[in-house]
C-alpha cells in the first residue's frame, strides 16, 4: 500500500496489520522515509511532526525498529550541511523519547564523512543532549544493545578526533590551522565529557566483557553469529587510540595534547574498572529528617515548636516514614548535632535542643499520631533500635562526658513518652552496653558537671529568674544586681540563654532586660553608691541584649509594634546603630549625630576628666551621642591636635566603667571604616584596637572582668565583616572558645559556583548534610541570592542519572531549601519551572528519572510553604531581606475568599487547619 509523496497520511482503517510481513515492514521504511520529506516539504514544527507520526504509524512497532533516528540522520546529512529542519525532529525524538539513545549513538558512527565540519558538529551537539546521561528501559539484551552502542559512538569520535588532528596538522603545514584546531577542539571536549562519567565508562566495559564472551562461545563452537553485532570493537578503539597518539605527537597545542592524553589514560583504565573500589553511596535512613533536625538545631533554636513539629509531621507524611524510624531519626540527628558541634555556645545550644526543646515536640507529635498508647511504643521501638547503635551513642558519651541516654529516657518519661518500665528497661539494656565502652572520663573531666545536667538545672532557673525580674527594680536594685552578677560568671549566661531559647522564653526574657535597661538610663537625687549600682544595671542588661541579638538574631528583641507605644533606648539603637550581618551603616545617618552641646560635653567629660562620672548620668544619651563625639576626637588626633596618649586616656574613660560606651563607639567606627579609603583607616582601627583591650586598673566598678568578656565578643562579631572586607586583623582577647565557629567558611579565590557544585557534591555521596555544610549553603544563599542559588541546585539535580542518586538528592535538596523554603518555591514555580517547561532546548534534561525528581521536589516545596504560609515565618527566614521576585500575596493569597490555583490543588481540609494532607506520591 504505496502512498504518493504529497498525498495525505493514511485513514487508521488502512493501517498496516501489527504482524506484518516482510515486504510491509520495506513499505513501513518506505513510507517512514516520505513522510520525513512531506514534513519538510511543508515544514512542519517538531511536535506537530511528532503527532503525525504517531498517528501515521502503527502502536505495535517501536520507533527503533523501524530505525527513525537512522533515517532521520540519512536525510539530515545529504548536503554539506545538516537539514536544521529533519535535526529539529530527532531532537525533539530524543528529547520526548521515542528513539533510545543506543538507536542514535548507532546512527552517529555511521557517519564518516569527517571533512564536512558542519555535519561533524551537529553530531557533536546531538551527542551532547545525552552522553552525560544515558539510560535505557526494557529488558537486558537492550542494556546490552547501549553499551554495545557506546563502545561504537566512542570509536567513531576517536576516528573523527584523529581526522581532525590530520587535518590540522596539514594545516600547520599549509598556514591555515584555525578549522582544524576548533573542530579537534570539539572532538576532545565530547570525548572528555563521554570519558568523565564514571557510568559511561562502566558501560563501556560491560561491554568490552560482552564482546570477549561472544568471542569466547563462539571459539567453544556455543553459538553463531549473533545479530546487530557492534561493529566497533575493543581492538579496534585500541588501534585508534594508537594513531591519535601518534598524530598529536608533535601537536604544538599544549592544552590540546594534554586534553587527548587525559582522555587516552580514561580509555585505558577501562579495562581495569572491577579492580578499584568505588565508593557506593551510603544509606543513612532518612535523610531529610536529618537534616530539618540539624537545621532547627543549628540555626533556629528559638522557632517556635508547633512549626516545627508541622513540617516534620508534613515530610512523615510526605515521603511515609513508619513512626518508630522517624523518631528513630530524630534522635539520630540530635546526637550527630552533639557530636559535631563547636565547642562554646553552640555545644550548649545543641544540648538544650536535644534535651530541652525535642521532648516538647515529640510530646505534641502525639497529637498527630491515633492514640497515646500507640505512640509510647513508637517510641519505645525507636529506643530500642537506637541502643543497637552503640558507636553513635558511645561518640555522644565521650562528647558529652555523660550517660546521654540515661538522661534522655529521663526527659521522655518525665514527658509521658515512656512508661516507667520501658525507661528501666531502656537504661539496664543501655547499662550493659556502656560497660564495653572504652573509658570515657579522664583526671582532668572527671570533676566537670556535664553541659546536659546544667542545661537541665538552668532551666527552671530560668522561670525563678523571669519572676525575680518582675519585681518592682527601685526597692531593692543591689538585690538585682548579685543575681545579674551572677549570671555572668563562668559560661551561666549561655547556659539561661540556650534553656530560655529552647523553652520558648527567651523573647520574655529579653523584653524583661529591656524593660530593667529603660529603668537605668536615667536617675534624679542619687549618691555614688546608687548611681554606681545603676550604672551596672545599665551595662549589664545592655551587654546582655547585645549578646542575645548576636547569638539569636535581632528579632528576639524587637517588641510588637504598637501604635503610639514610645520604642525603648535598646530597640531604637540597635536597629539604627548596632552592626549586623547583611546591613550597612550610614555613618553619617542622623542617628550618629545627636545634640551637638550633649556631643561638646561628653568630648569634655573624656578628655579633661580622669574617669567617667556615674551620679544623675543619662546612660541612653551618652551611648546616642559617644558616635559623634568619637568623630570629633578621631578629627583632632589625625589633625594633630590630640596625641596618642590623649587617645589612650580617652578610650580608657569610656571602657573604664561602663562597658556599652565601647560598644557604641565601636558600632559607629565600624560603619565609618567601611567608607574610608585604605590609607584612611589606620587610626581608627587603632582606636578599635584600644576599646577592645581590658583597662589595667583598680578603680572599677564591680563584675568588670565578666563584662569585659562578653564585651570583647561581642565587639568581635562585630568587626567581624568590615575586618574581612579591609583584610585586617585585630586580636580580641581570647577566652579559649571560639566565639564565630562557623564564620568565613568559604574558601578564598574560587568562585561561589564551583563551591556550592562541590559541597553538593559530597554532601549527596555522604547522603547526609552536616551542620558545617547548612552554614555554607546559608552563606551561599546570602551571596548568591535565592534564583542563583536555586537554579544551580536544579541544574545539579537534573545531571543525576540513577533512581536512587536522584531521589537521595531531592530529599537533600528538600532539606537544603528549608534555609528560605517560601522564597526558594516561588523562584522555583515562577521562574525555574516555566523556563524549562517553555525552552524546548531544555527538554531533554526532563526525562525521567531526573524530570520525575524534579516534580516530586517542586510538590514538595509547594506543600510546605503553603503550609508554613498559613503559619508564621520563622525567624530563620525573617533574617533574609525578601527579594522583589514576584507578587507573594497573587501565589499564596492570605484570605481563602479568591483562592489561588496552587491553594486548590494543595488544600485537602480547609476546616481543619491542624490536619496535615496526606499526598500520595
Amino acid at each position: 500500500m504505496k502512498r504518493k509523496l504529497g498525498a495525505p497520511f493514511l485513514s487508521p482503517q488502512s493501517r498496516p496489520p501489527p504482524a506484518p510481513s516482510a515486504k510491509s515492514e520495506i513499505m513501513k521504511v518506505v513510507n517512514l522515509k516520505q513522510a520525513i520529506l512531506q514534513a519538510w516539504k511543508e515544514r512542519w514544527s517538531d511536535y506537530q511532526w511528532a503527532i503525525n507520526m504517531k498517528k501515521f504509524f502503527p502502536k505495535g512497532a517501536t520507533w527503533d525498529i523501524l530505525n527513525l533516528a537512522d533515517a532521520l540522520l540519512e536525510q539530515a546529512m545529504i548536503g554539506p550541511s545538516p537539514n536544521p529542519l529533519i535535526l529539529s525532529y530527532l531532537k525533539y525524538a530524543i528529547s520526548s523519547q521515542m528513539v533510545s539513545y543506543s538507536s542514535v549513538l548507532t546512527a552517529i558512527s555511521k557517519f564518516d564523512d569527517f571533512s564536512r565540519d558542519l555535519c561533524v558538529q551537529a553530531l557533536l551537539d546531538i551527542m551532547d543532549m545525552f552522553c552525560d546521561r544515558l539510560s535505557c528501559h526494557g529488558k537486558a539484551e537492550e542494556c546490552i544493545g547501549l553499551c554495545r552502542a557506546l563502545l561504537s559512538a566512542l570509536h567513531w569520535l576517536l576516528r573523527c578526533t584523529a581526522a581532525s588532528a590530520e587535518r590540522l596538522r596539514e594545516g600547520l603545514e599549509a598556514g591555515t590551522p584555525a578549522a582544524g584546531e576548533k573542530q579537534l577542539a570539539m572532538c576532545l571536549q565530547r570525548l572528555e565529557k563521554t570519558l568523565s562519567s564514571t557510568k559511561n565508562r562502566a558501560l563501556l566495559h560491560i561491554a568490552k566483557l560482552e564482546e570477549a564472551s561472544l568471542h569466547t562461545s563462539q571459539g567453544l563452537g556455543q553459538g553463531g553469529t549473533r545479530a546487530n553485532q557492534p561493529t566497533a570493537s575493543w581492538t579496534a578503539i585500541e588501534h585508534s587510540l594508537l594513531k591519535l597518539g601518534e598524530i598529536l605527537a608533535n601537536l604544538s597545542n599544549p592544552q590540546l595534547r594534554s586534553q587527548a592524553e587525559q582522555c587516552g589514560t580514561l580509555i585505558r583504565s577501562i579495562p581495569t574498572m572491577l579492580s578499584v573500589h568505588a565508593e557506593q553511596m551510603h544509606k543513612t535512613g532518612f535523610p531529610t529528617v536529618h537534616a530539618v533536625i540539624l537545621l532547627e538545631g543549628t540555626m533556629n533554636l528559638t522557632g517556635e515548636t508547633q512549626s516545627l513539629v508541622e513540617q516534620l509531621t508534613m515530610v512523615k507524611r510526605m515521603q511515609h516514614i513508619p513512626t518508630p524510624l522517624f523518631v528513630l531519626e530524630i534522635w539520630k540527628a540530635c546526637f550527630v548535632g552533639l557530636i559535631e558541634s563547636p565547642e562554646g555556645t553552640e555545644e550548649l545550644k545543641w544540648t538544650a535542643f536535644t534535651f530541652l526543646k525535642i521532648p516538647q515536640v515529640l510530646v505534641k507529635l502525639k497529637k498527630y499520631s491515633h492514640g497515646d498508647k500507640d505512640f509510647t511504643e513508637d517510641v519505645n521501638c525507636a529506643f530500642e533500635f537506637l541502643l543497637k547503635l552503640t558507636p553513635l551513642l558511645d561518640k555522644a558519651d565521650q562528647r558529652c562526658n555523660c550517660d546521654c541516654t540515661n538522661f534522655l529516657l529521663q526527659e521522655c518519661g518525665k514527658q509521658g513518652l515512656l512508661s516507667e518500665a520501658s525507661v528501666n528497661n531502656l537504661m539496664t539494656k543501655r547499662k550493659a552496653d556502656r560497660e564495653h565502652a572504652p573509658q570515657q572520663k579522664s583526671g582532668e573531666n572527671a570533676n566537670i558537671q556535664p553541659n546536659i545536667q546544667l542545661i537541665l538545672r538552668a532551666e527552671p532557673t530560668v522561670t525563678n529568674i523571669l519572676k525575680t525580674m518582675d519585681a518592682d527594680h527601685s526597692k531593692s536594685p543591689e538585690g538585682l544586681l548579685g543575681v545579674l552578677g551572677h549570671m555572668l560568671s563562668g559560661k551561666s549566661l549561655d547556659l539561661l540563654l540556650a534553656a530560655a531559647a529552647a523553652t520558648g522564653k527567651l523573647k520574655s526574657f529579653a523584653r524583661k532586660f529591656i524593660n530593667l535597661n529603660e529603668f537605668t538610663t536615667y536617675g534624679s537625687e542619687e549618691s555614688t553608691k546608687p548611681a554606681s549600682v545603676r550604672a551596672l544595671l545599665f551595662d549589664i542588661s545592655f551587654l546582655m541584649l547585645c549578646h542575645v541579638a548576636q547569638t539569636y538574631g535581632s528579632e528576639v528583641i524587637l517588641s510588637e509594634s504598637r501604635s503610639g507605644a514610645e520604642v525603648p533606648f535598646f530597640e531604637t539603637w540597635m536597629q539604627t546603630c548596632m552592626p549586623e550581618e547583611g546591613k550597612i551603616l550610614n555613618p553619617d545617618h542622623p542617628c550618629f549625630r545627636p545634640d551637638s552641646t550633649k556631643v561638646e560635653s561628653l568630648v569634655a567629660l573624656l578628655n579633661n576628666s580622669s574617669e567617667m562620672k556615674l551620679v544623675q548620668m543619662k546612660w541612653h544619651e551618652a551611648c546616642l551621642s559617644i558616635s559623634a563625639a568619637i568623630l570629633e576626637i578621631l578629627n583632632a588626633w589625625e589633625n594633630g591636635v590630640l596625641a596618642f596618649e590623649s587617645i589612650q586616656k580617652i578610650t580608657d574613660n569610656i571602657k573604664g566603667k561602663v562597658c556599652s560606651l565601647a560598644v557604641c563607639a565601636v558600632a559607629w567606627l565600624v560603619a565609618h571604616v567601611r567608607m574610608l579609603g585604605l590609607d584612611e583607616r589606620e587610626k581608627s582601627l587603632q582606636m578599635i584596637r584600644q576599646l577592645a583591650g581590658p583597662l589595667f586598673s583598680e578603680n572599677t566598678l564591680q563584675f568588670y572582668n565578666e563584662r569585659v568578656v562578653i564585651m570583647n565578643s561581642i565587639l568581635e562579631r562585630m568587626c567581624a565583616d568590615v575586618l574581612q572586607q579591609t583584610a585586617t586583623q585585630i586580636k580580641f582577647p581570647s577566652t579559649g572558645v571560639d566565639t564565630m565557629p562557623y564564620w568565613n567558611l568559604l574558601p578564598p579565590k574560587r568562585p561561589i559556583k564551583e563551591v556550592l557544585t562541590d559541597i553538593f557534591a559530597k554532601v549527596l555521596e555522604k547522603g547526609w548534610v552536616d551542620s558545617r555544610s547548612i552554614h555554607i549553603f546559608d552563606t551561599l544563599l546570602h551571596m548568591g541570592g535565592v534564583y542563583w542559588f536555586c537554579n544551580n541546585l536544579i541544574k545539579e539535580l537534573l545531571k543525576e542519572t540513577r533512581k536512587e542518586h536522584t531521589l537521595r538528592a531531592v530529599e537533600l535538596l528538600y532539606s537544603i531549601f528549608c534555609l528560605d523554603m517560601q522564597q526558594v518555591t516561588l523562584v522555583l514555580l515562577g521562574h525555574i519551572l516555566p523556563g524549562l517547561l517553555t525552552d524546548s532546548s531544555k527538554w531533554h534534561s526532563l526525562m525521567d528519572p531526573p524530570g520525575t525528581a524534579l516534580a516530586k521536589l517542586a510538590v514538595w516545596c509547594a506543600l510546605s510553604s503553603y503550609s508554613s504560609h498559613k503559619g508564621q515565618a520563622s525567624t530563620r527566614q525573617k533574617k533574609r531581606h525578601r527579594e522583589d521576585i514576584e507578587d507573594y500575596i497573587s501565589l499564596f493569597p492570605l484570605d481563602d475568599v479568591q483562592p489561588s490555583k496552587l491553594m486548590r490543588l494543595l488544600s485537602s481540609n480547609e476546616d481543619d487547619a491542624n490536619v496535615l494532607s496526606s499526598p500520595s506520591f
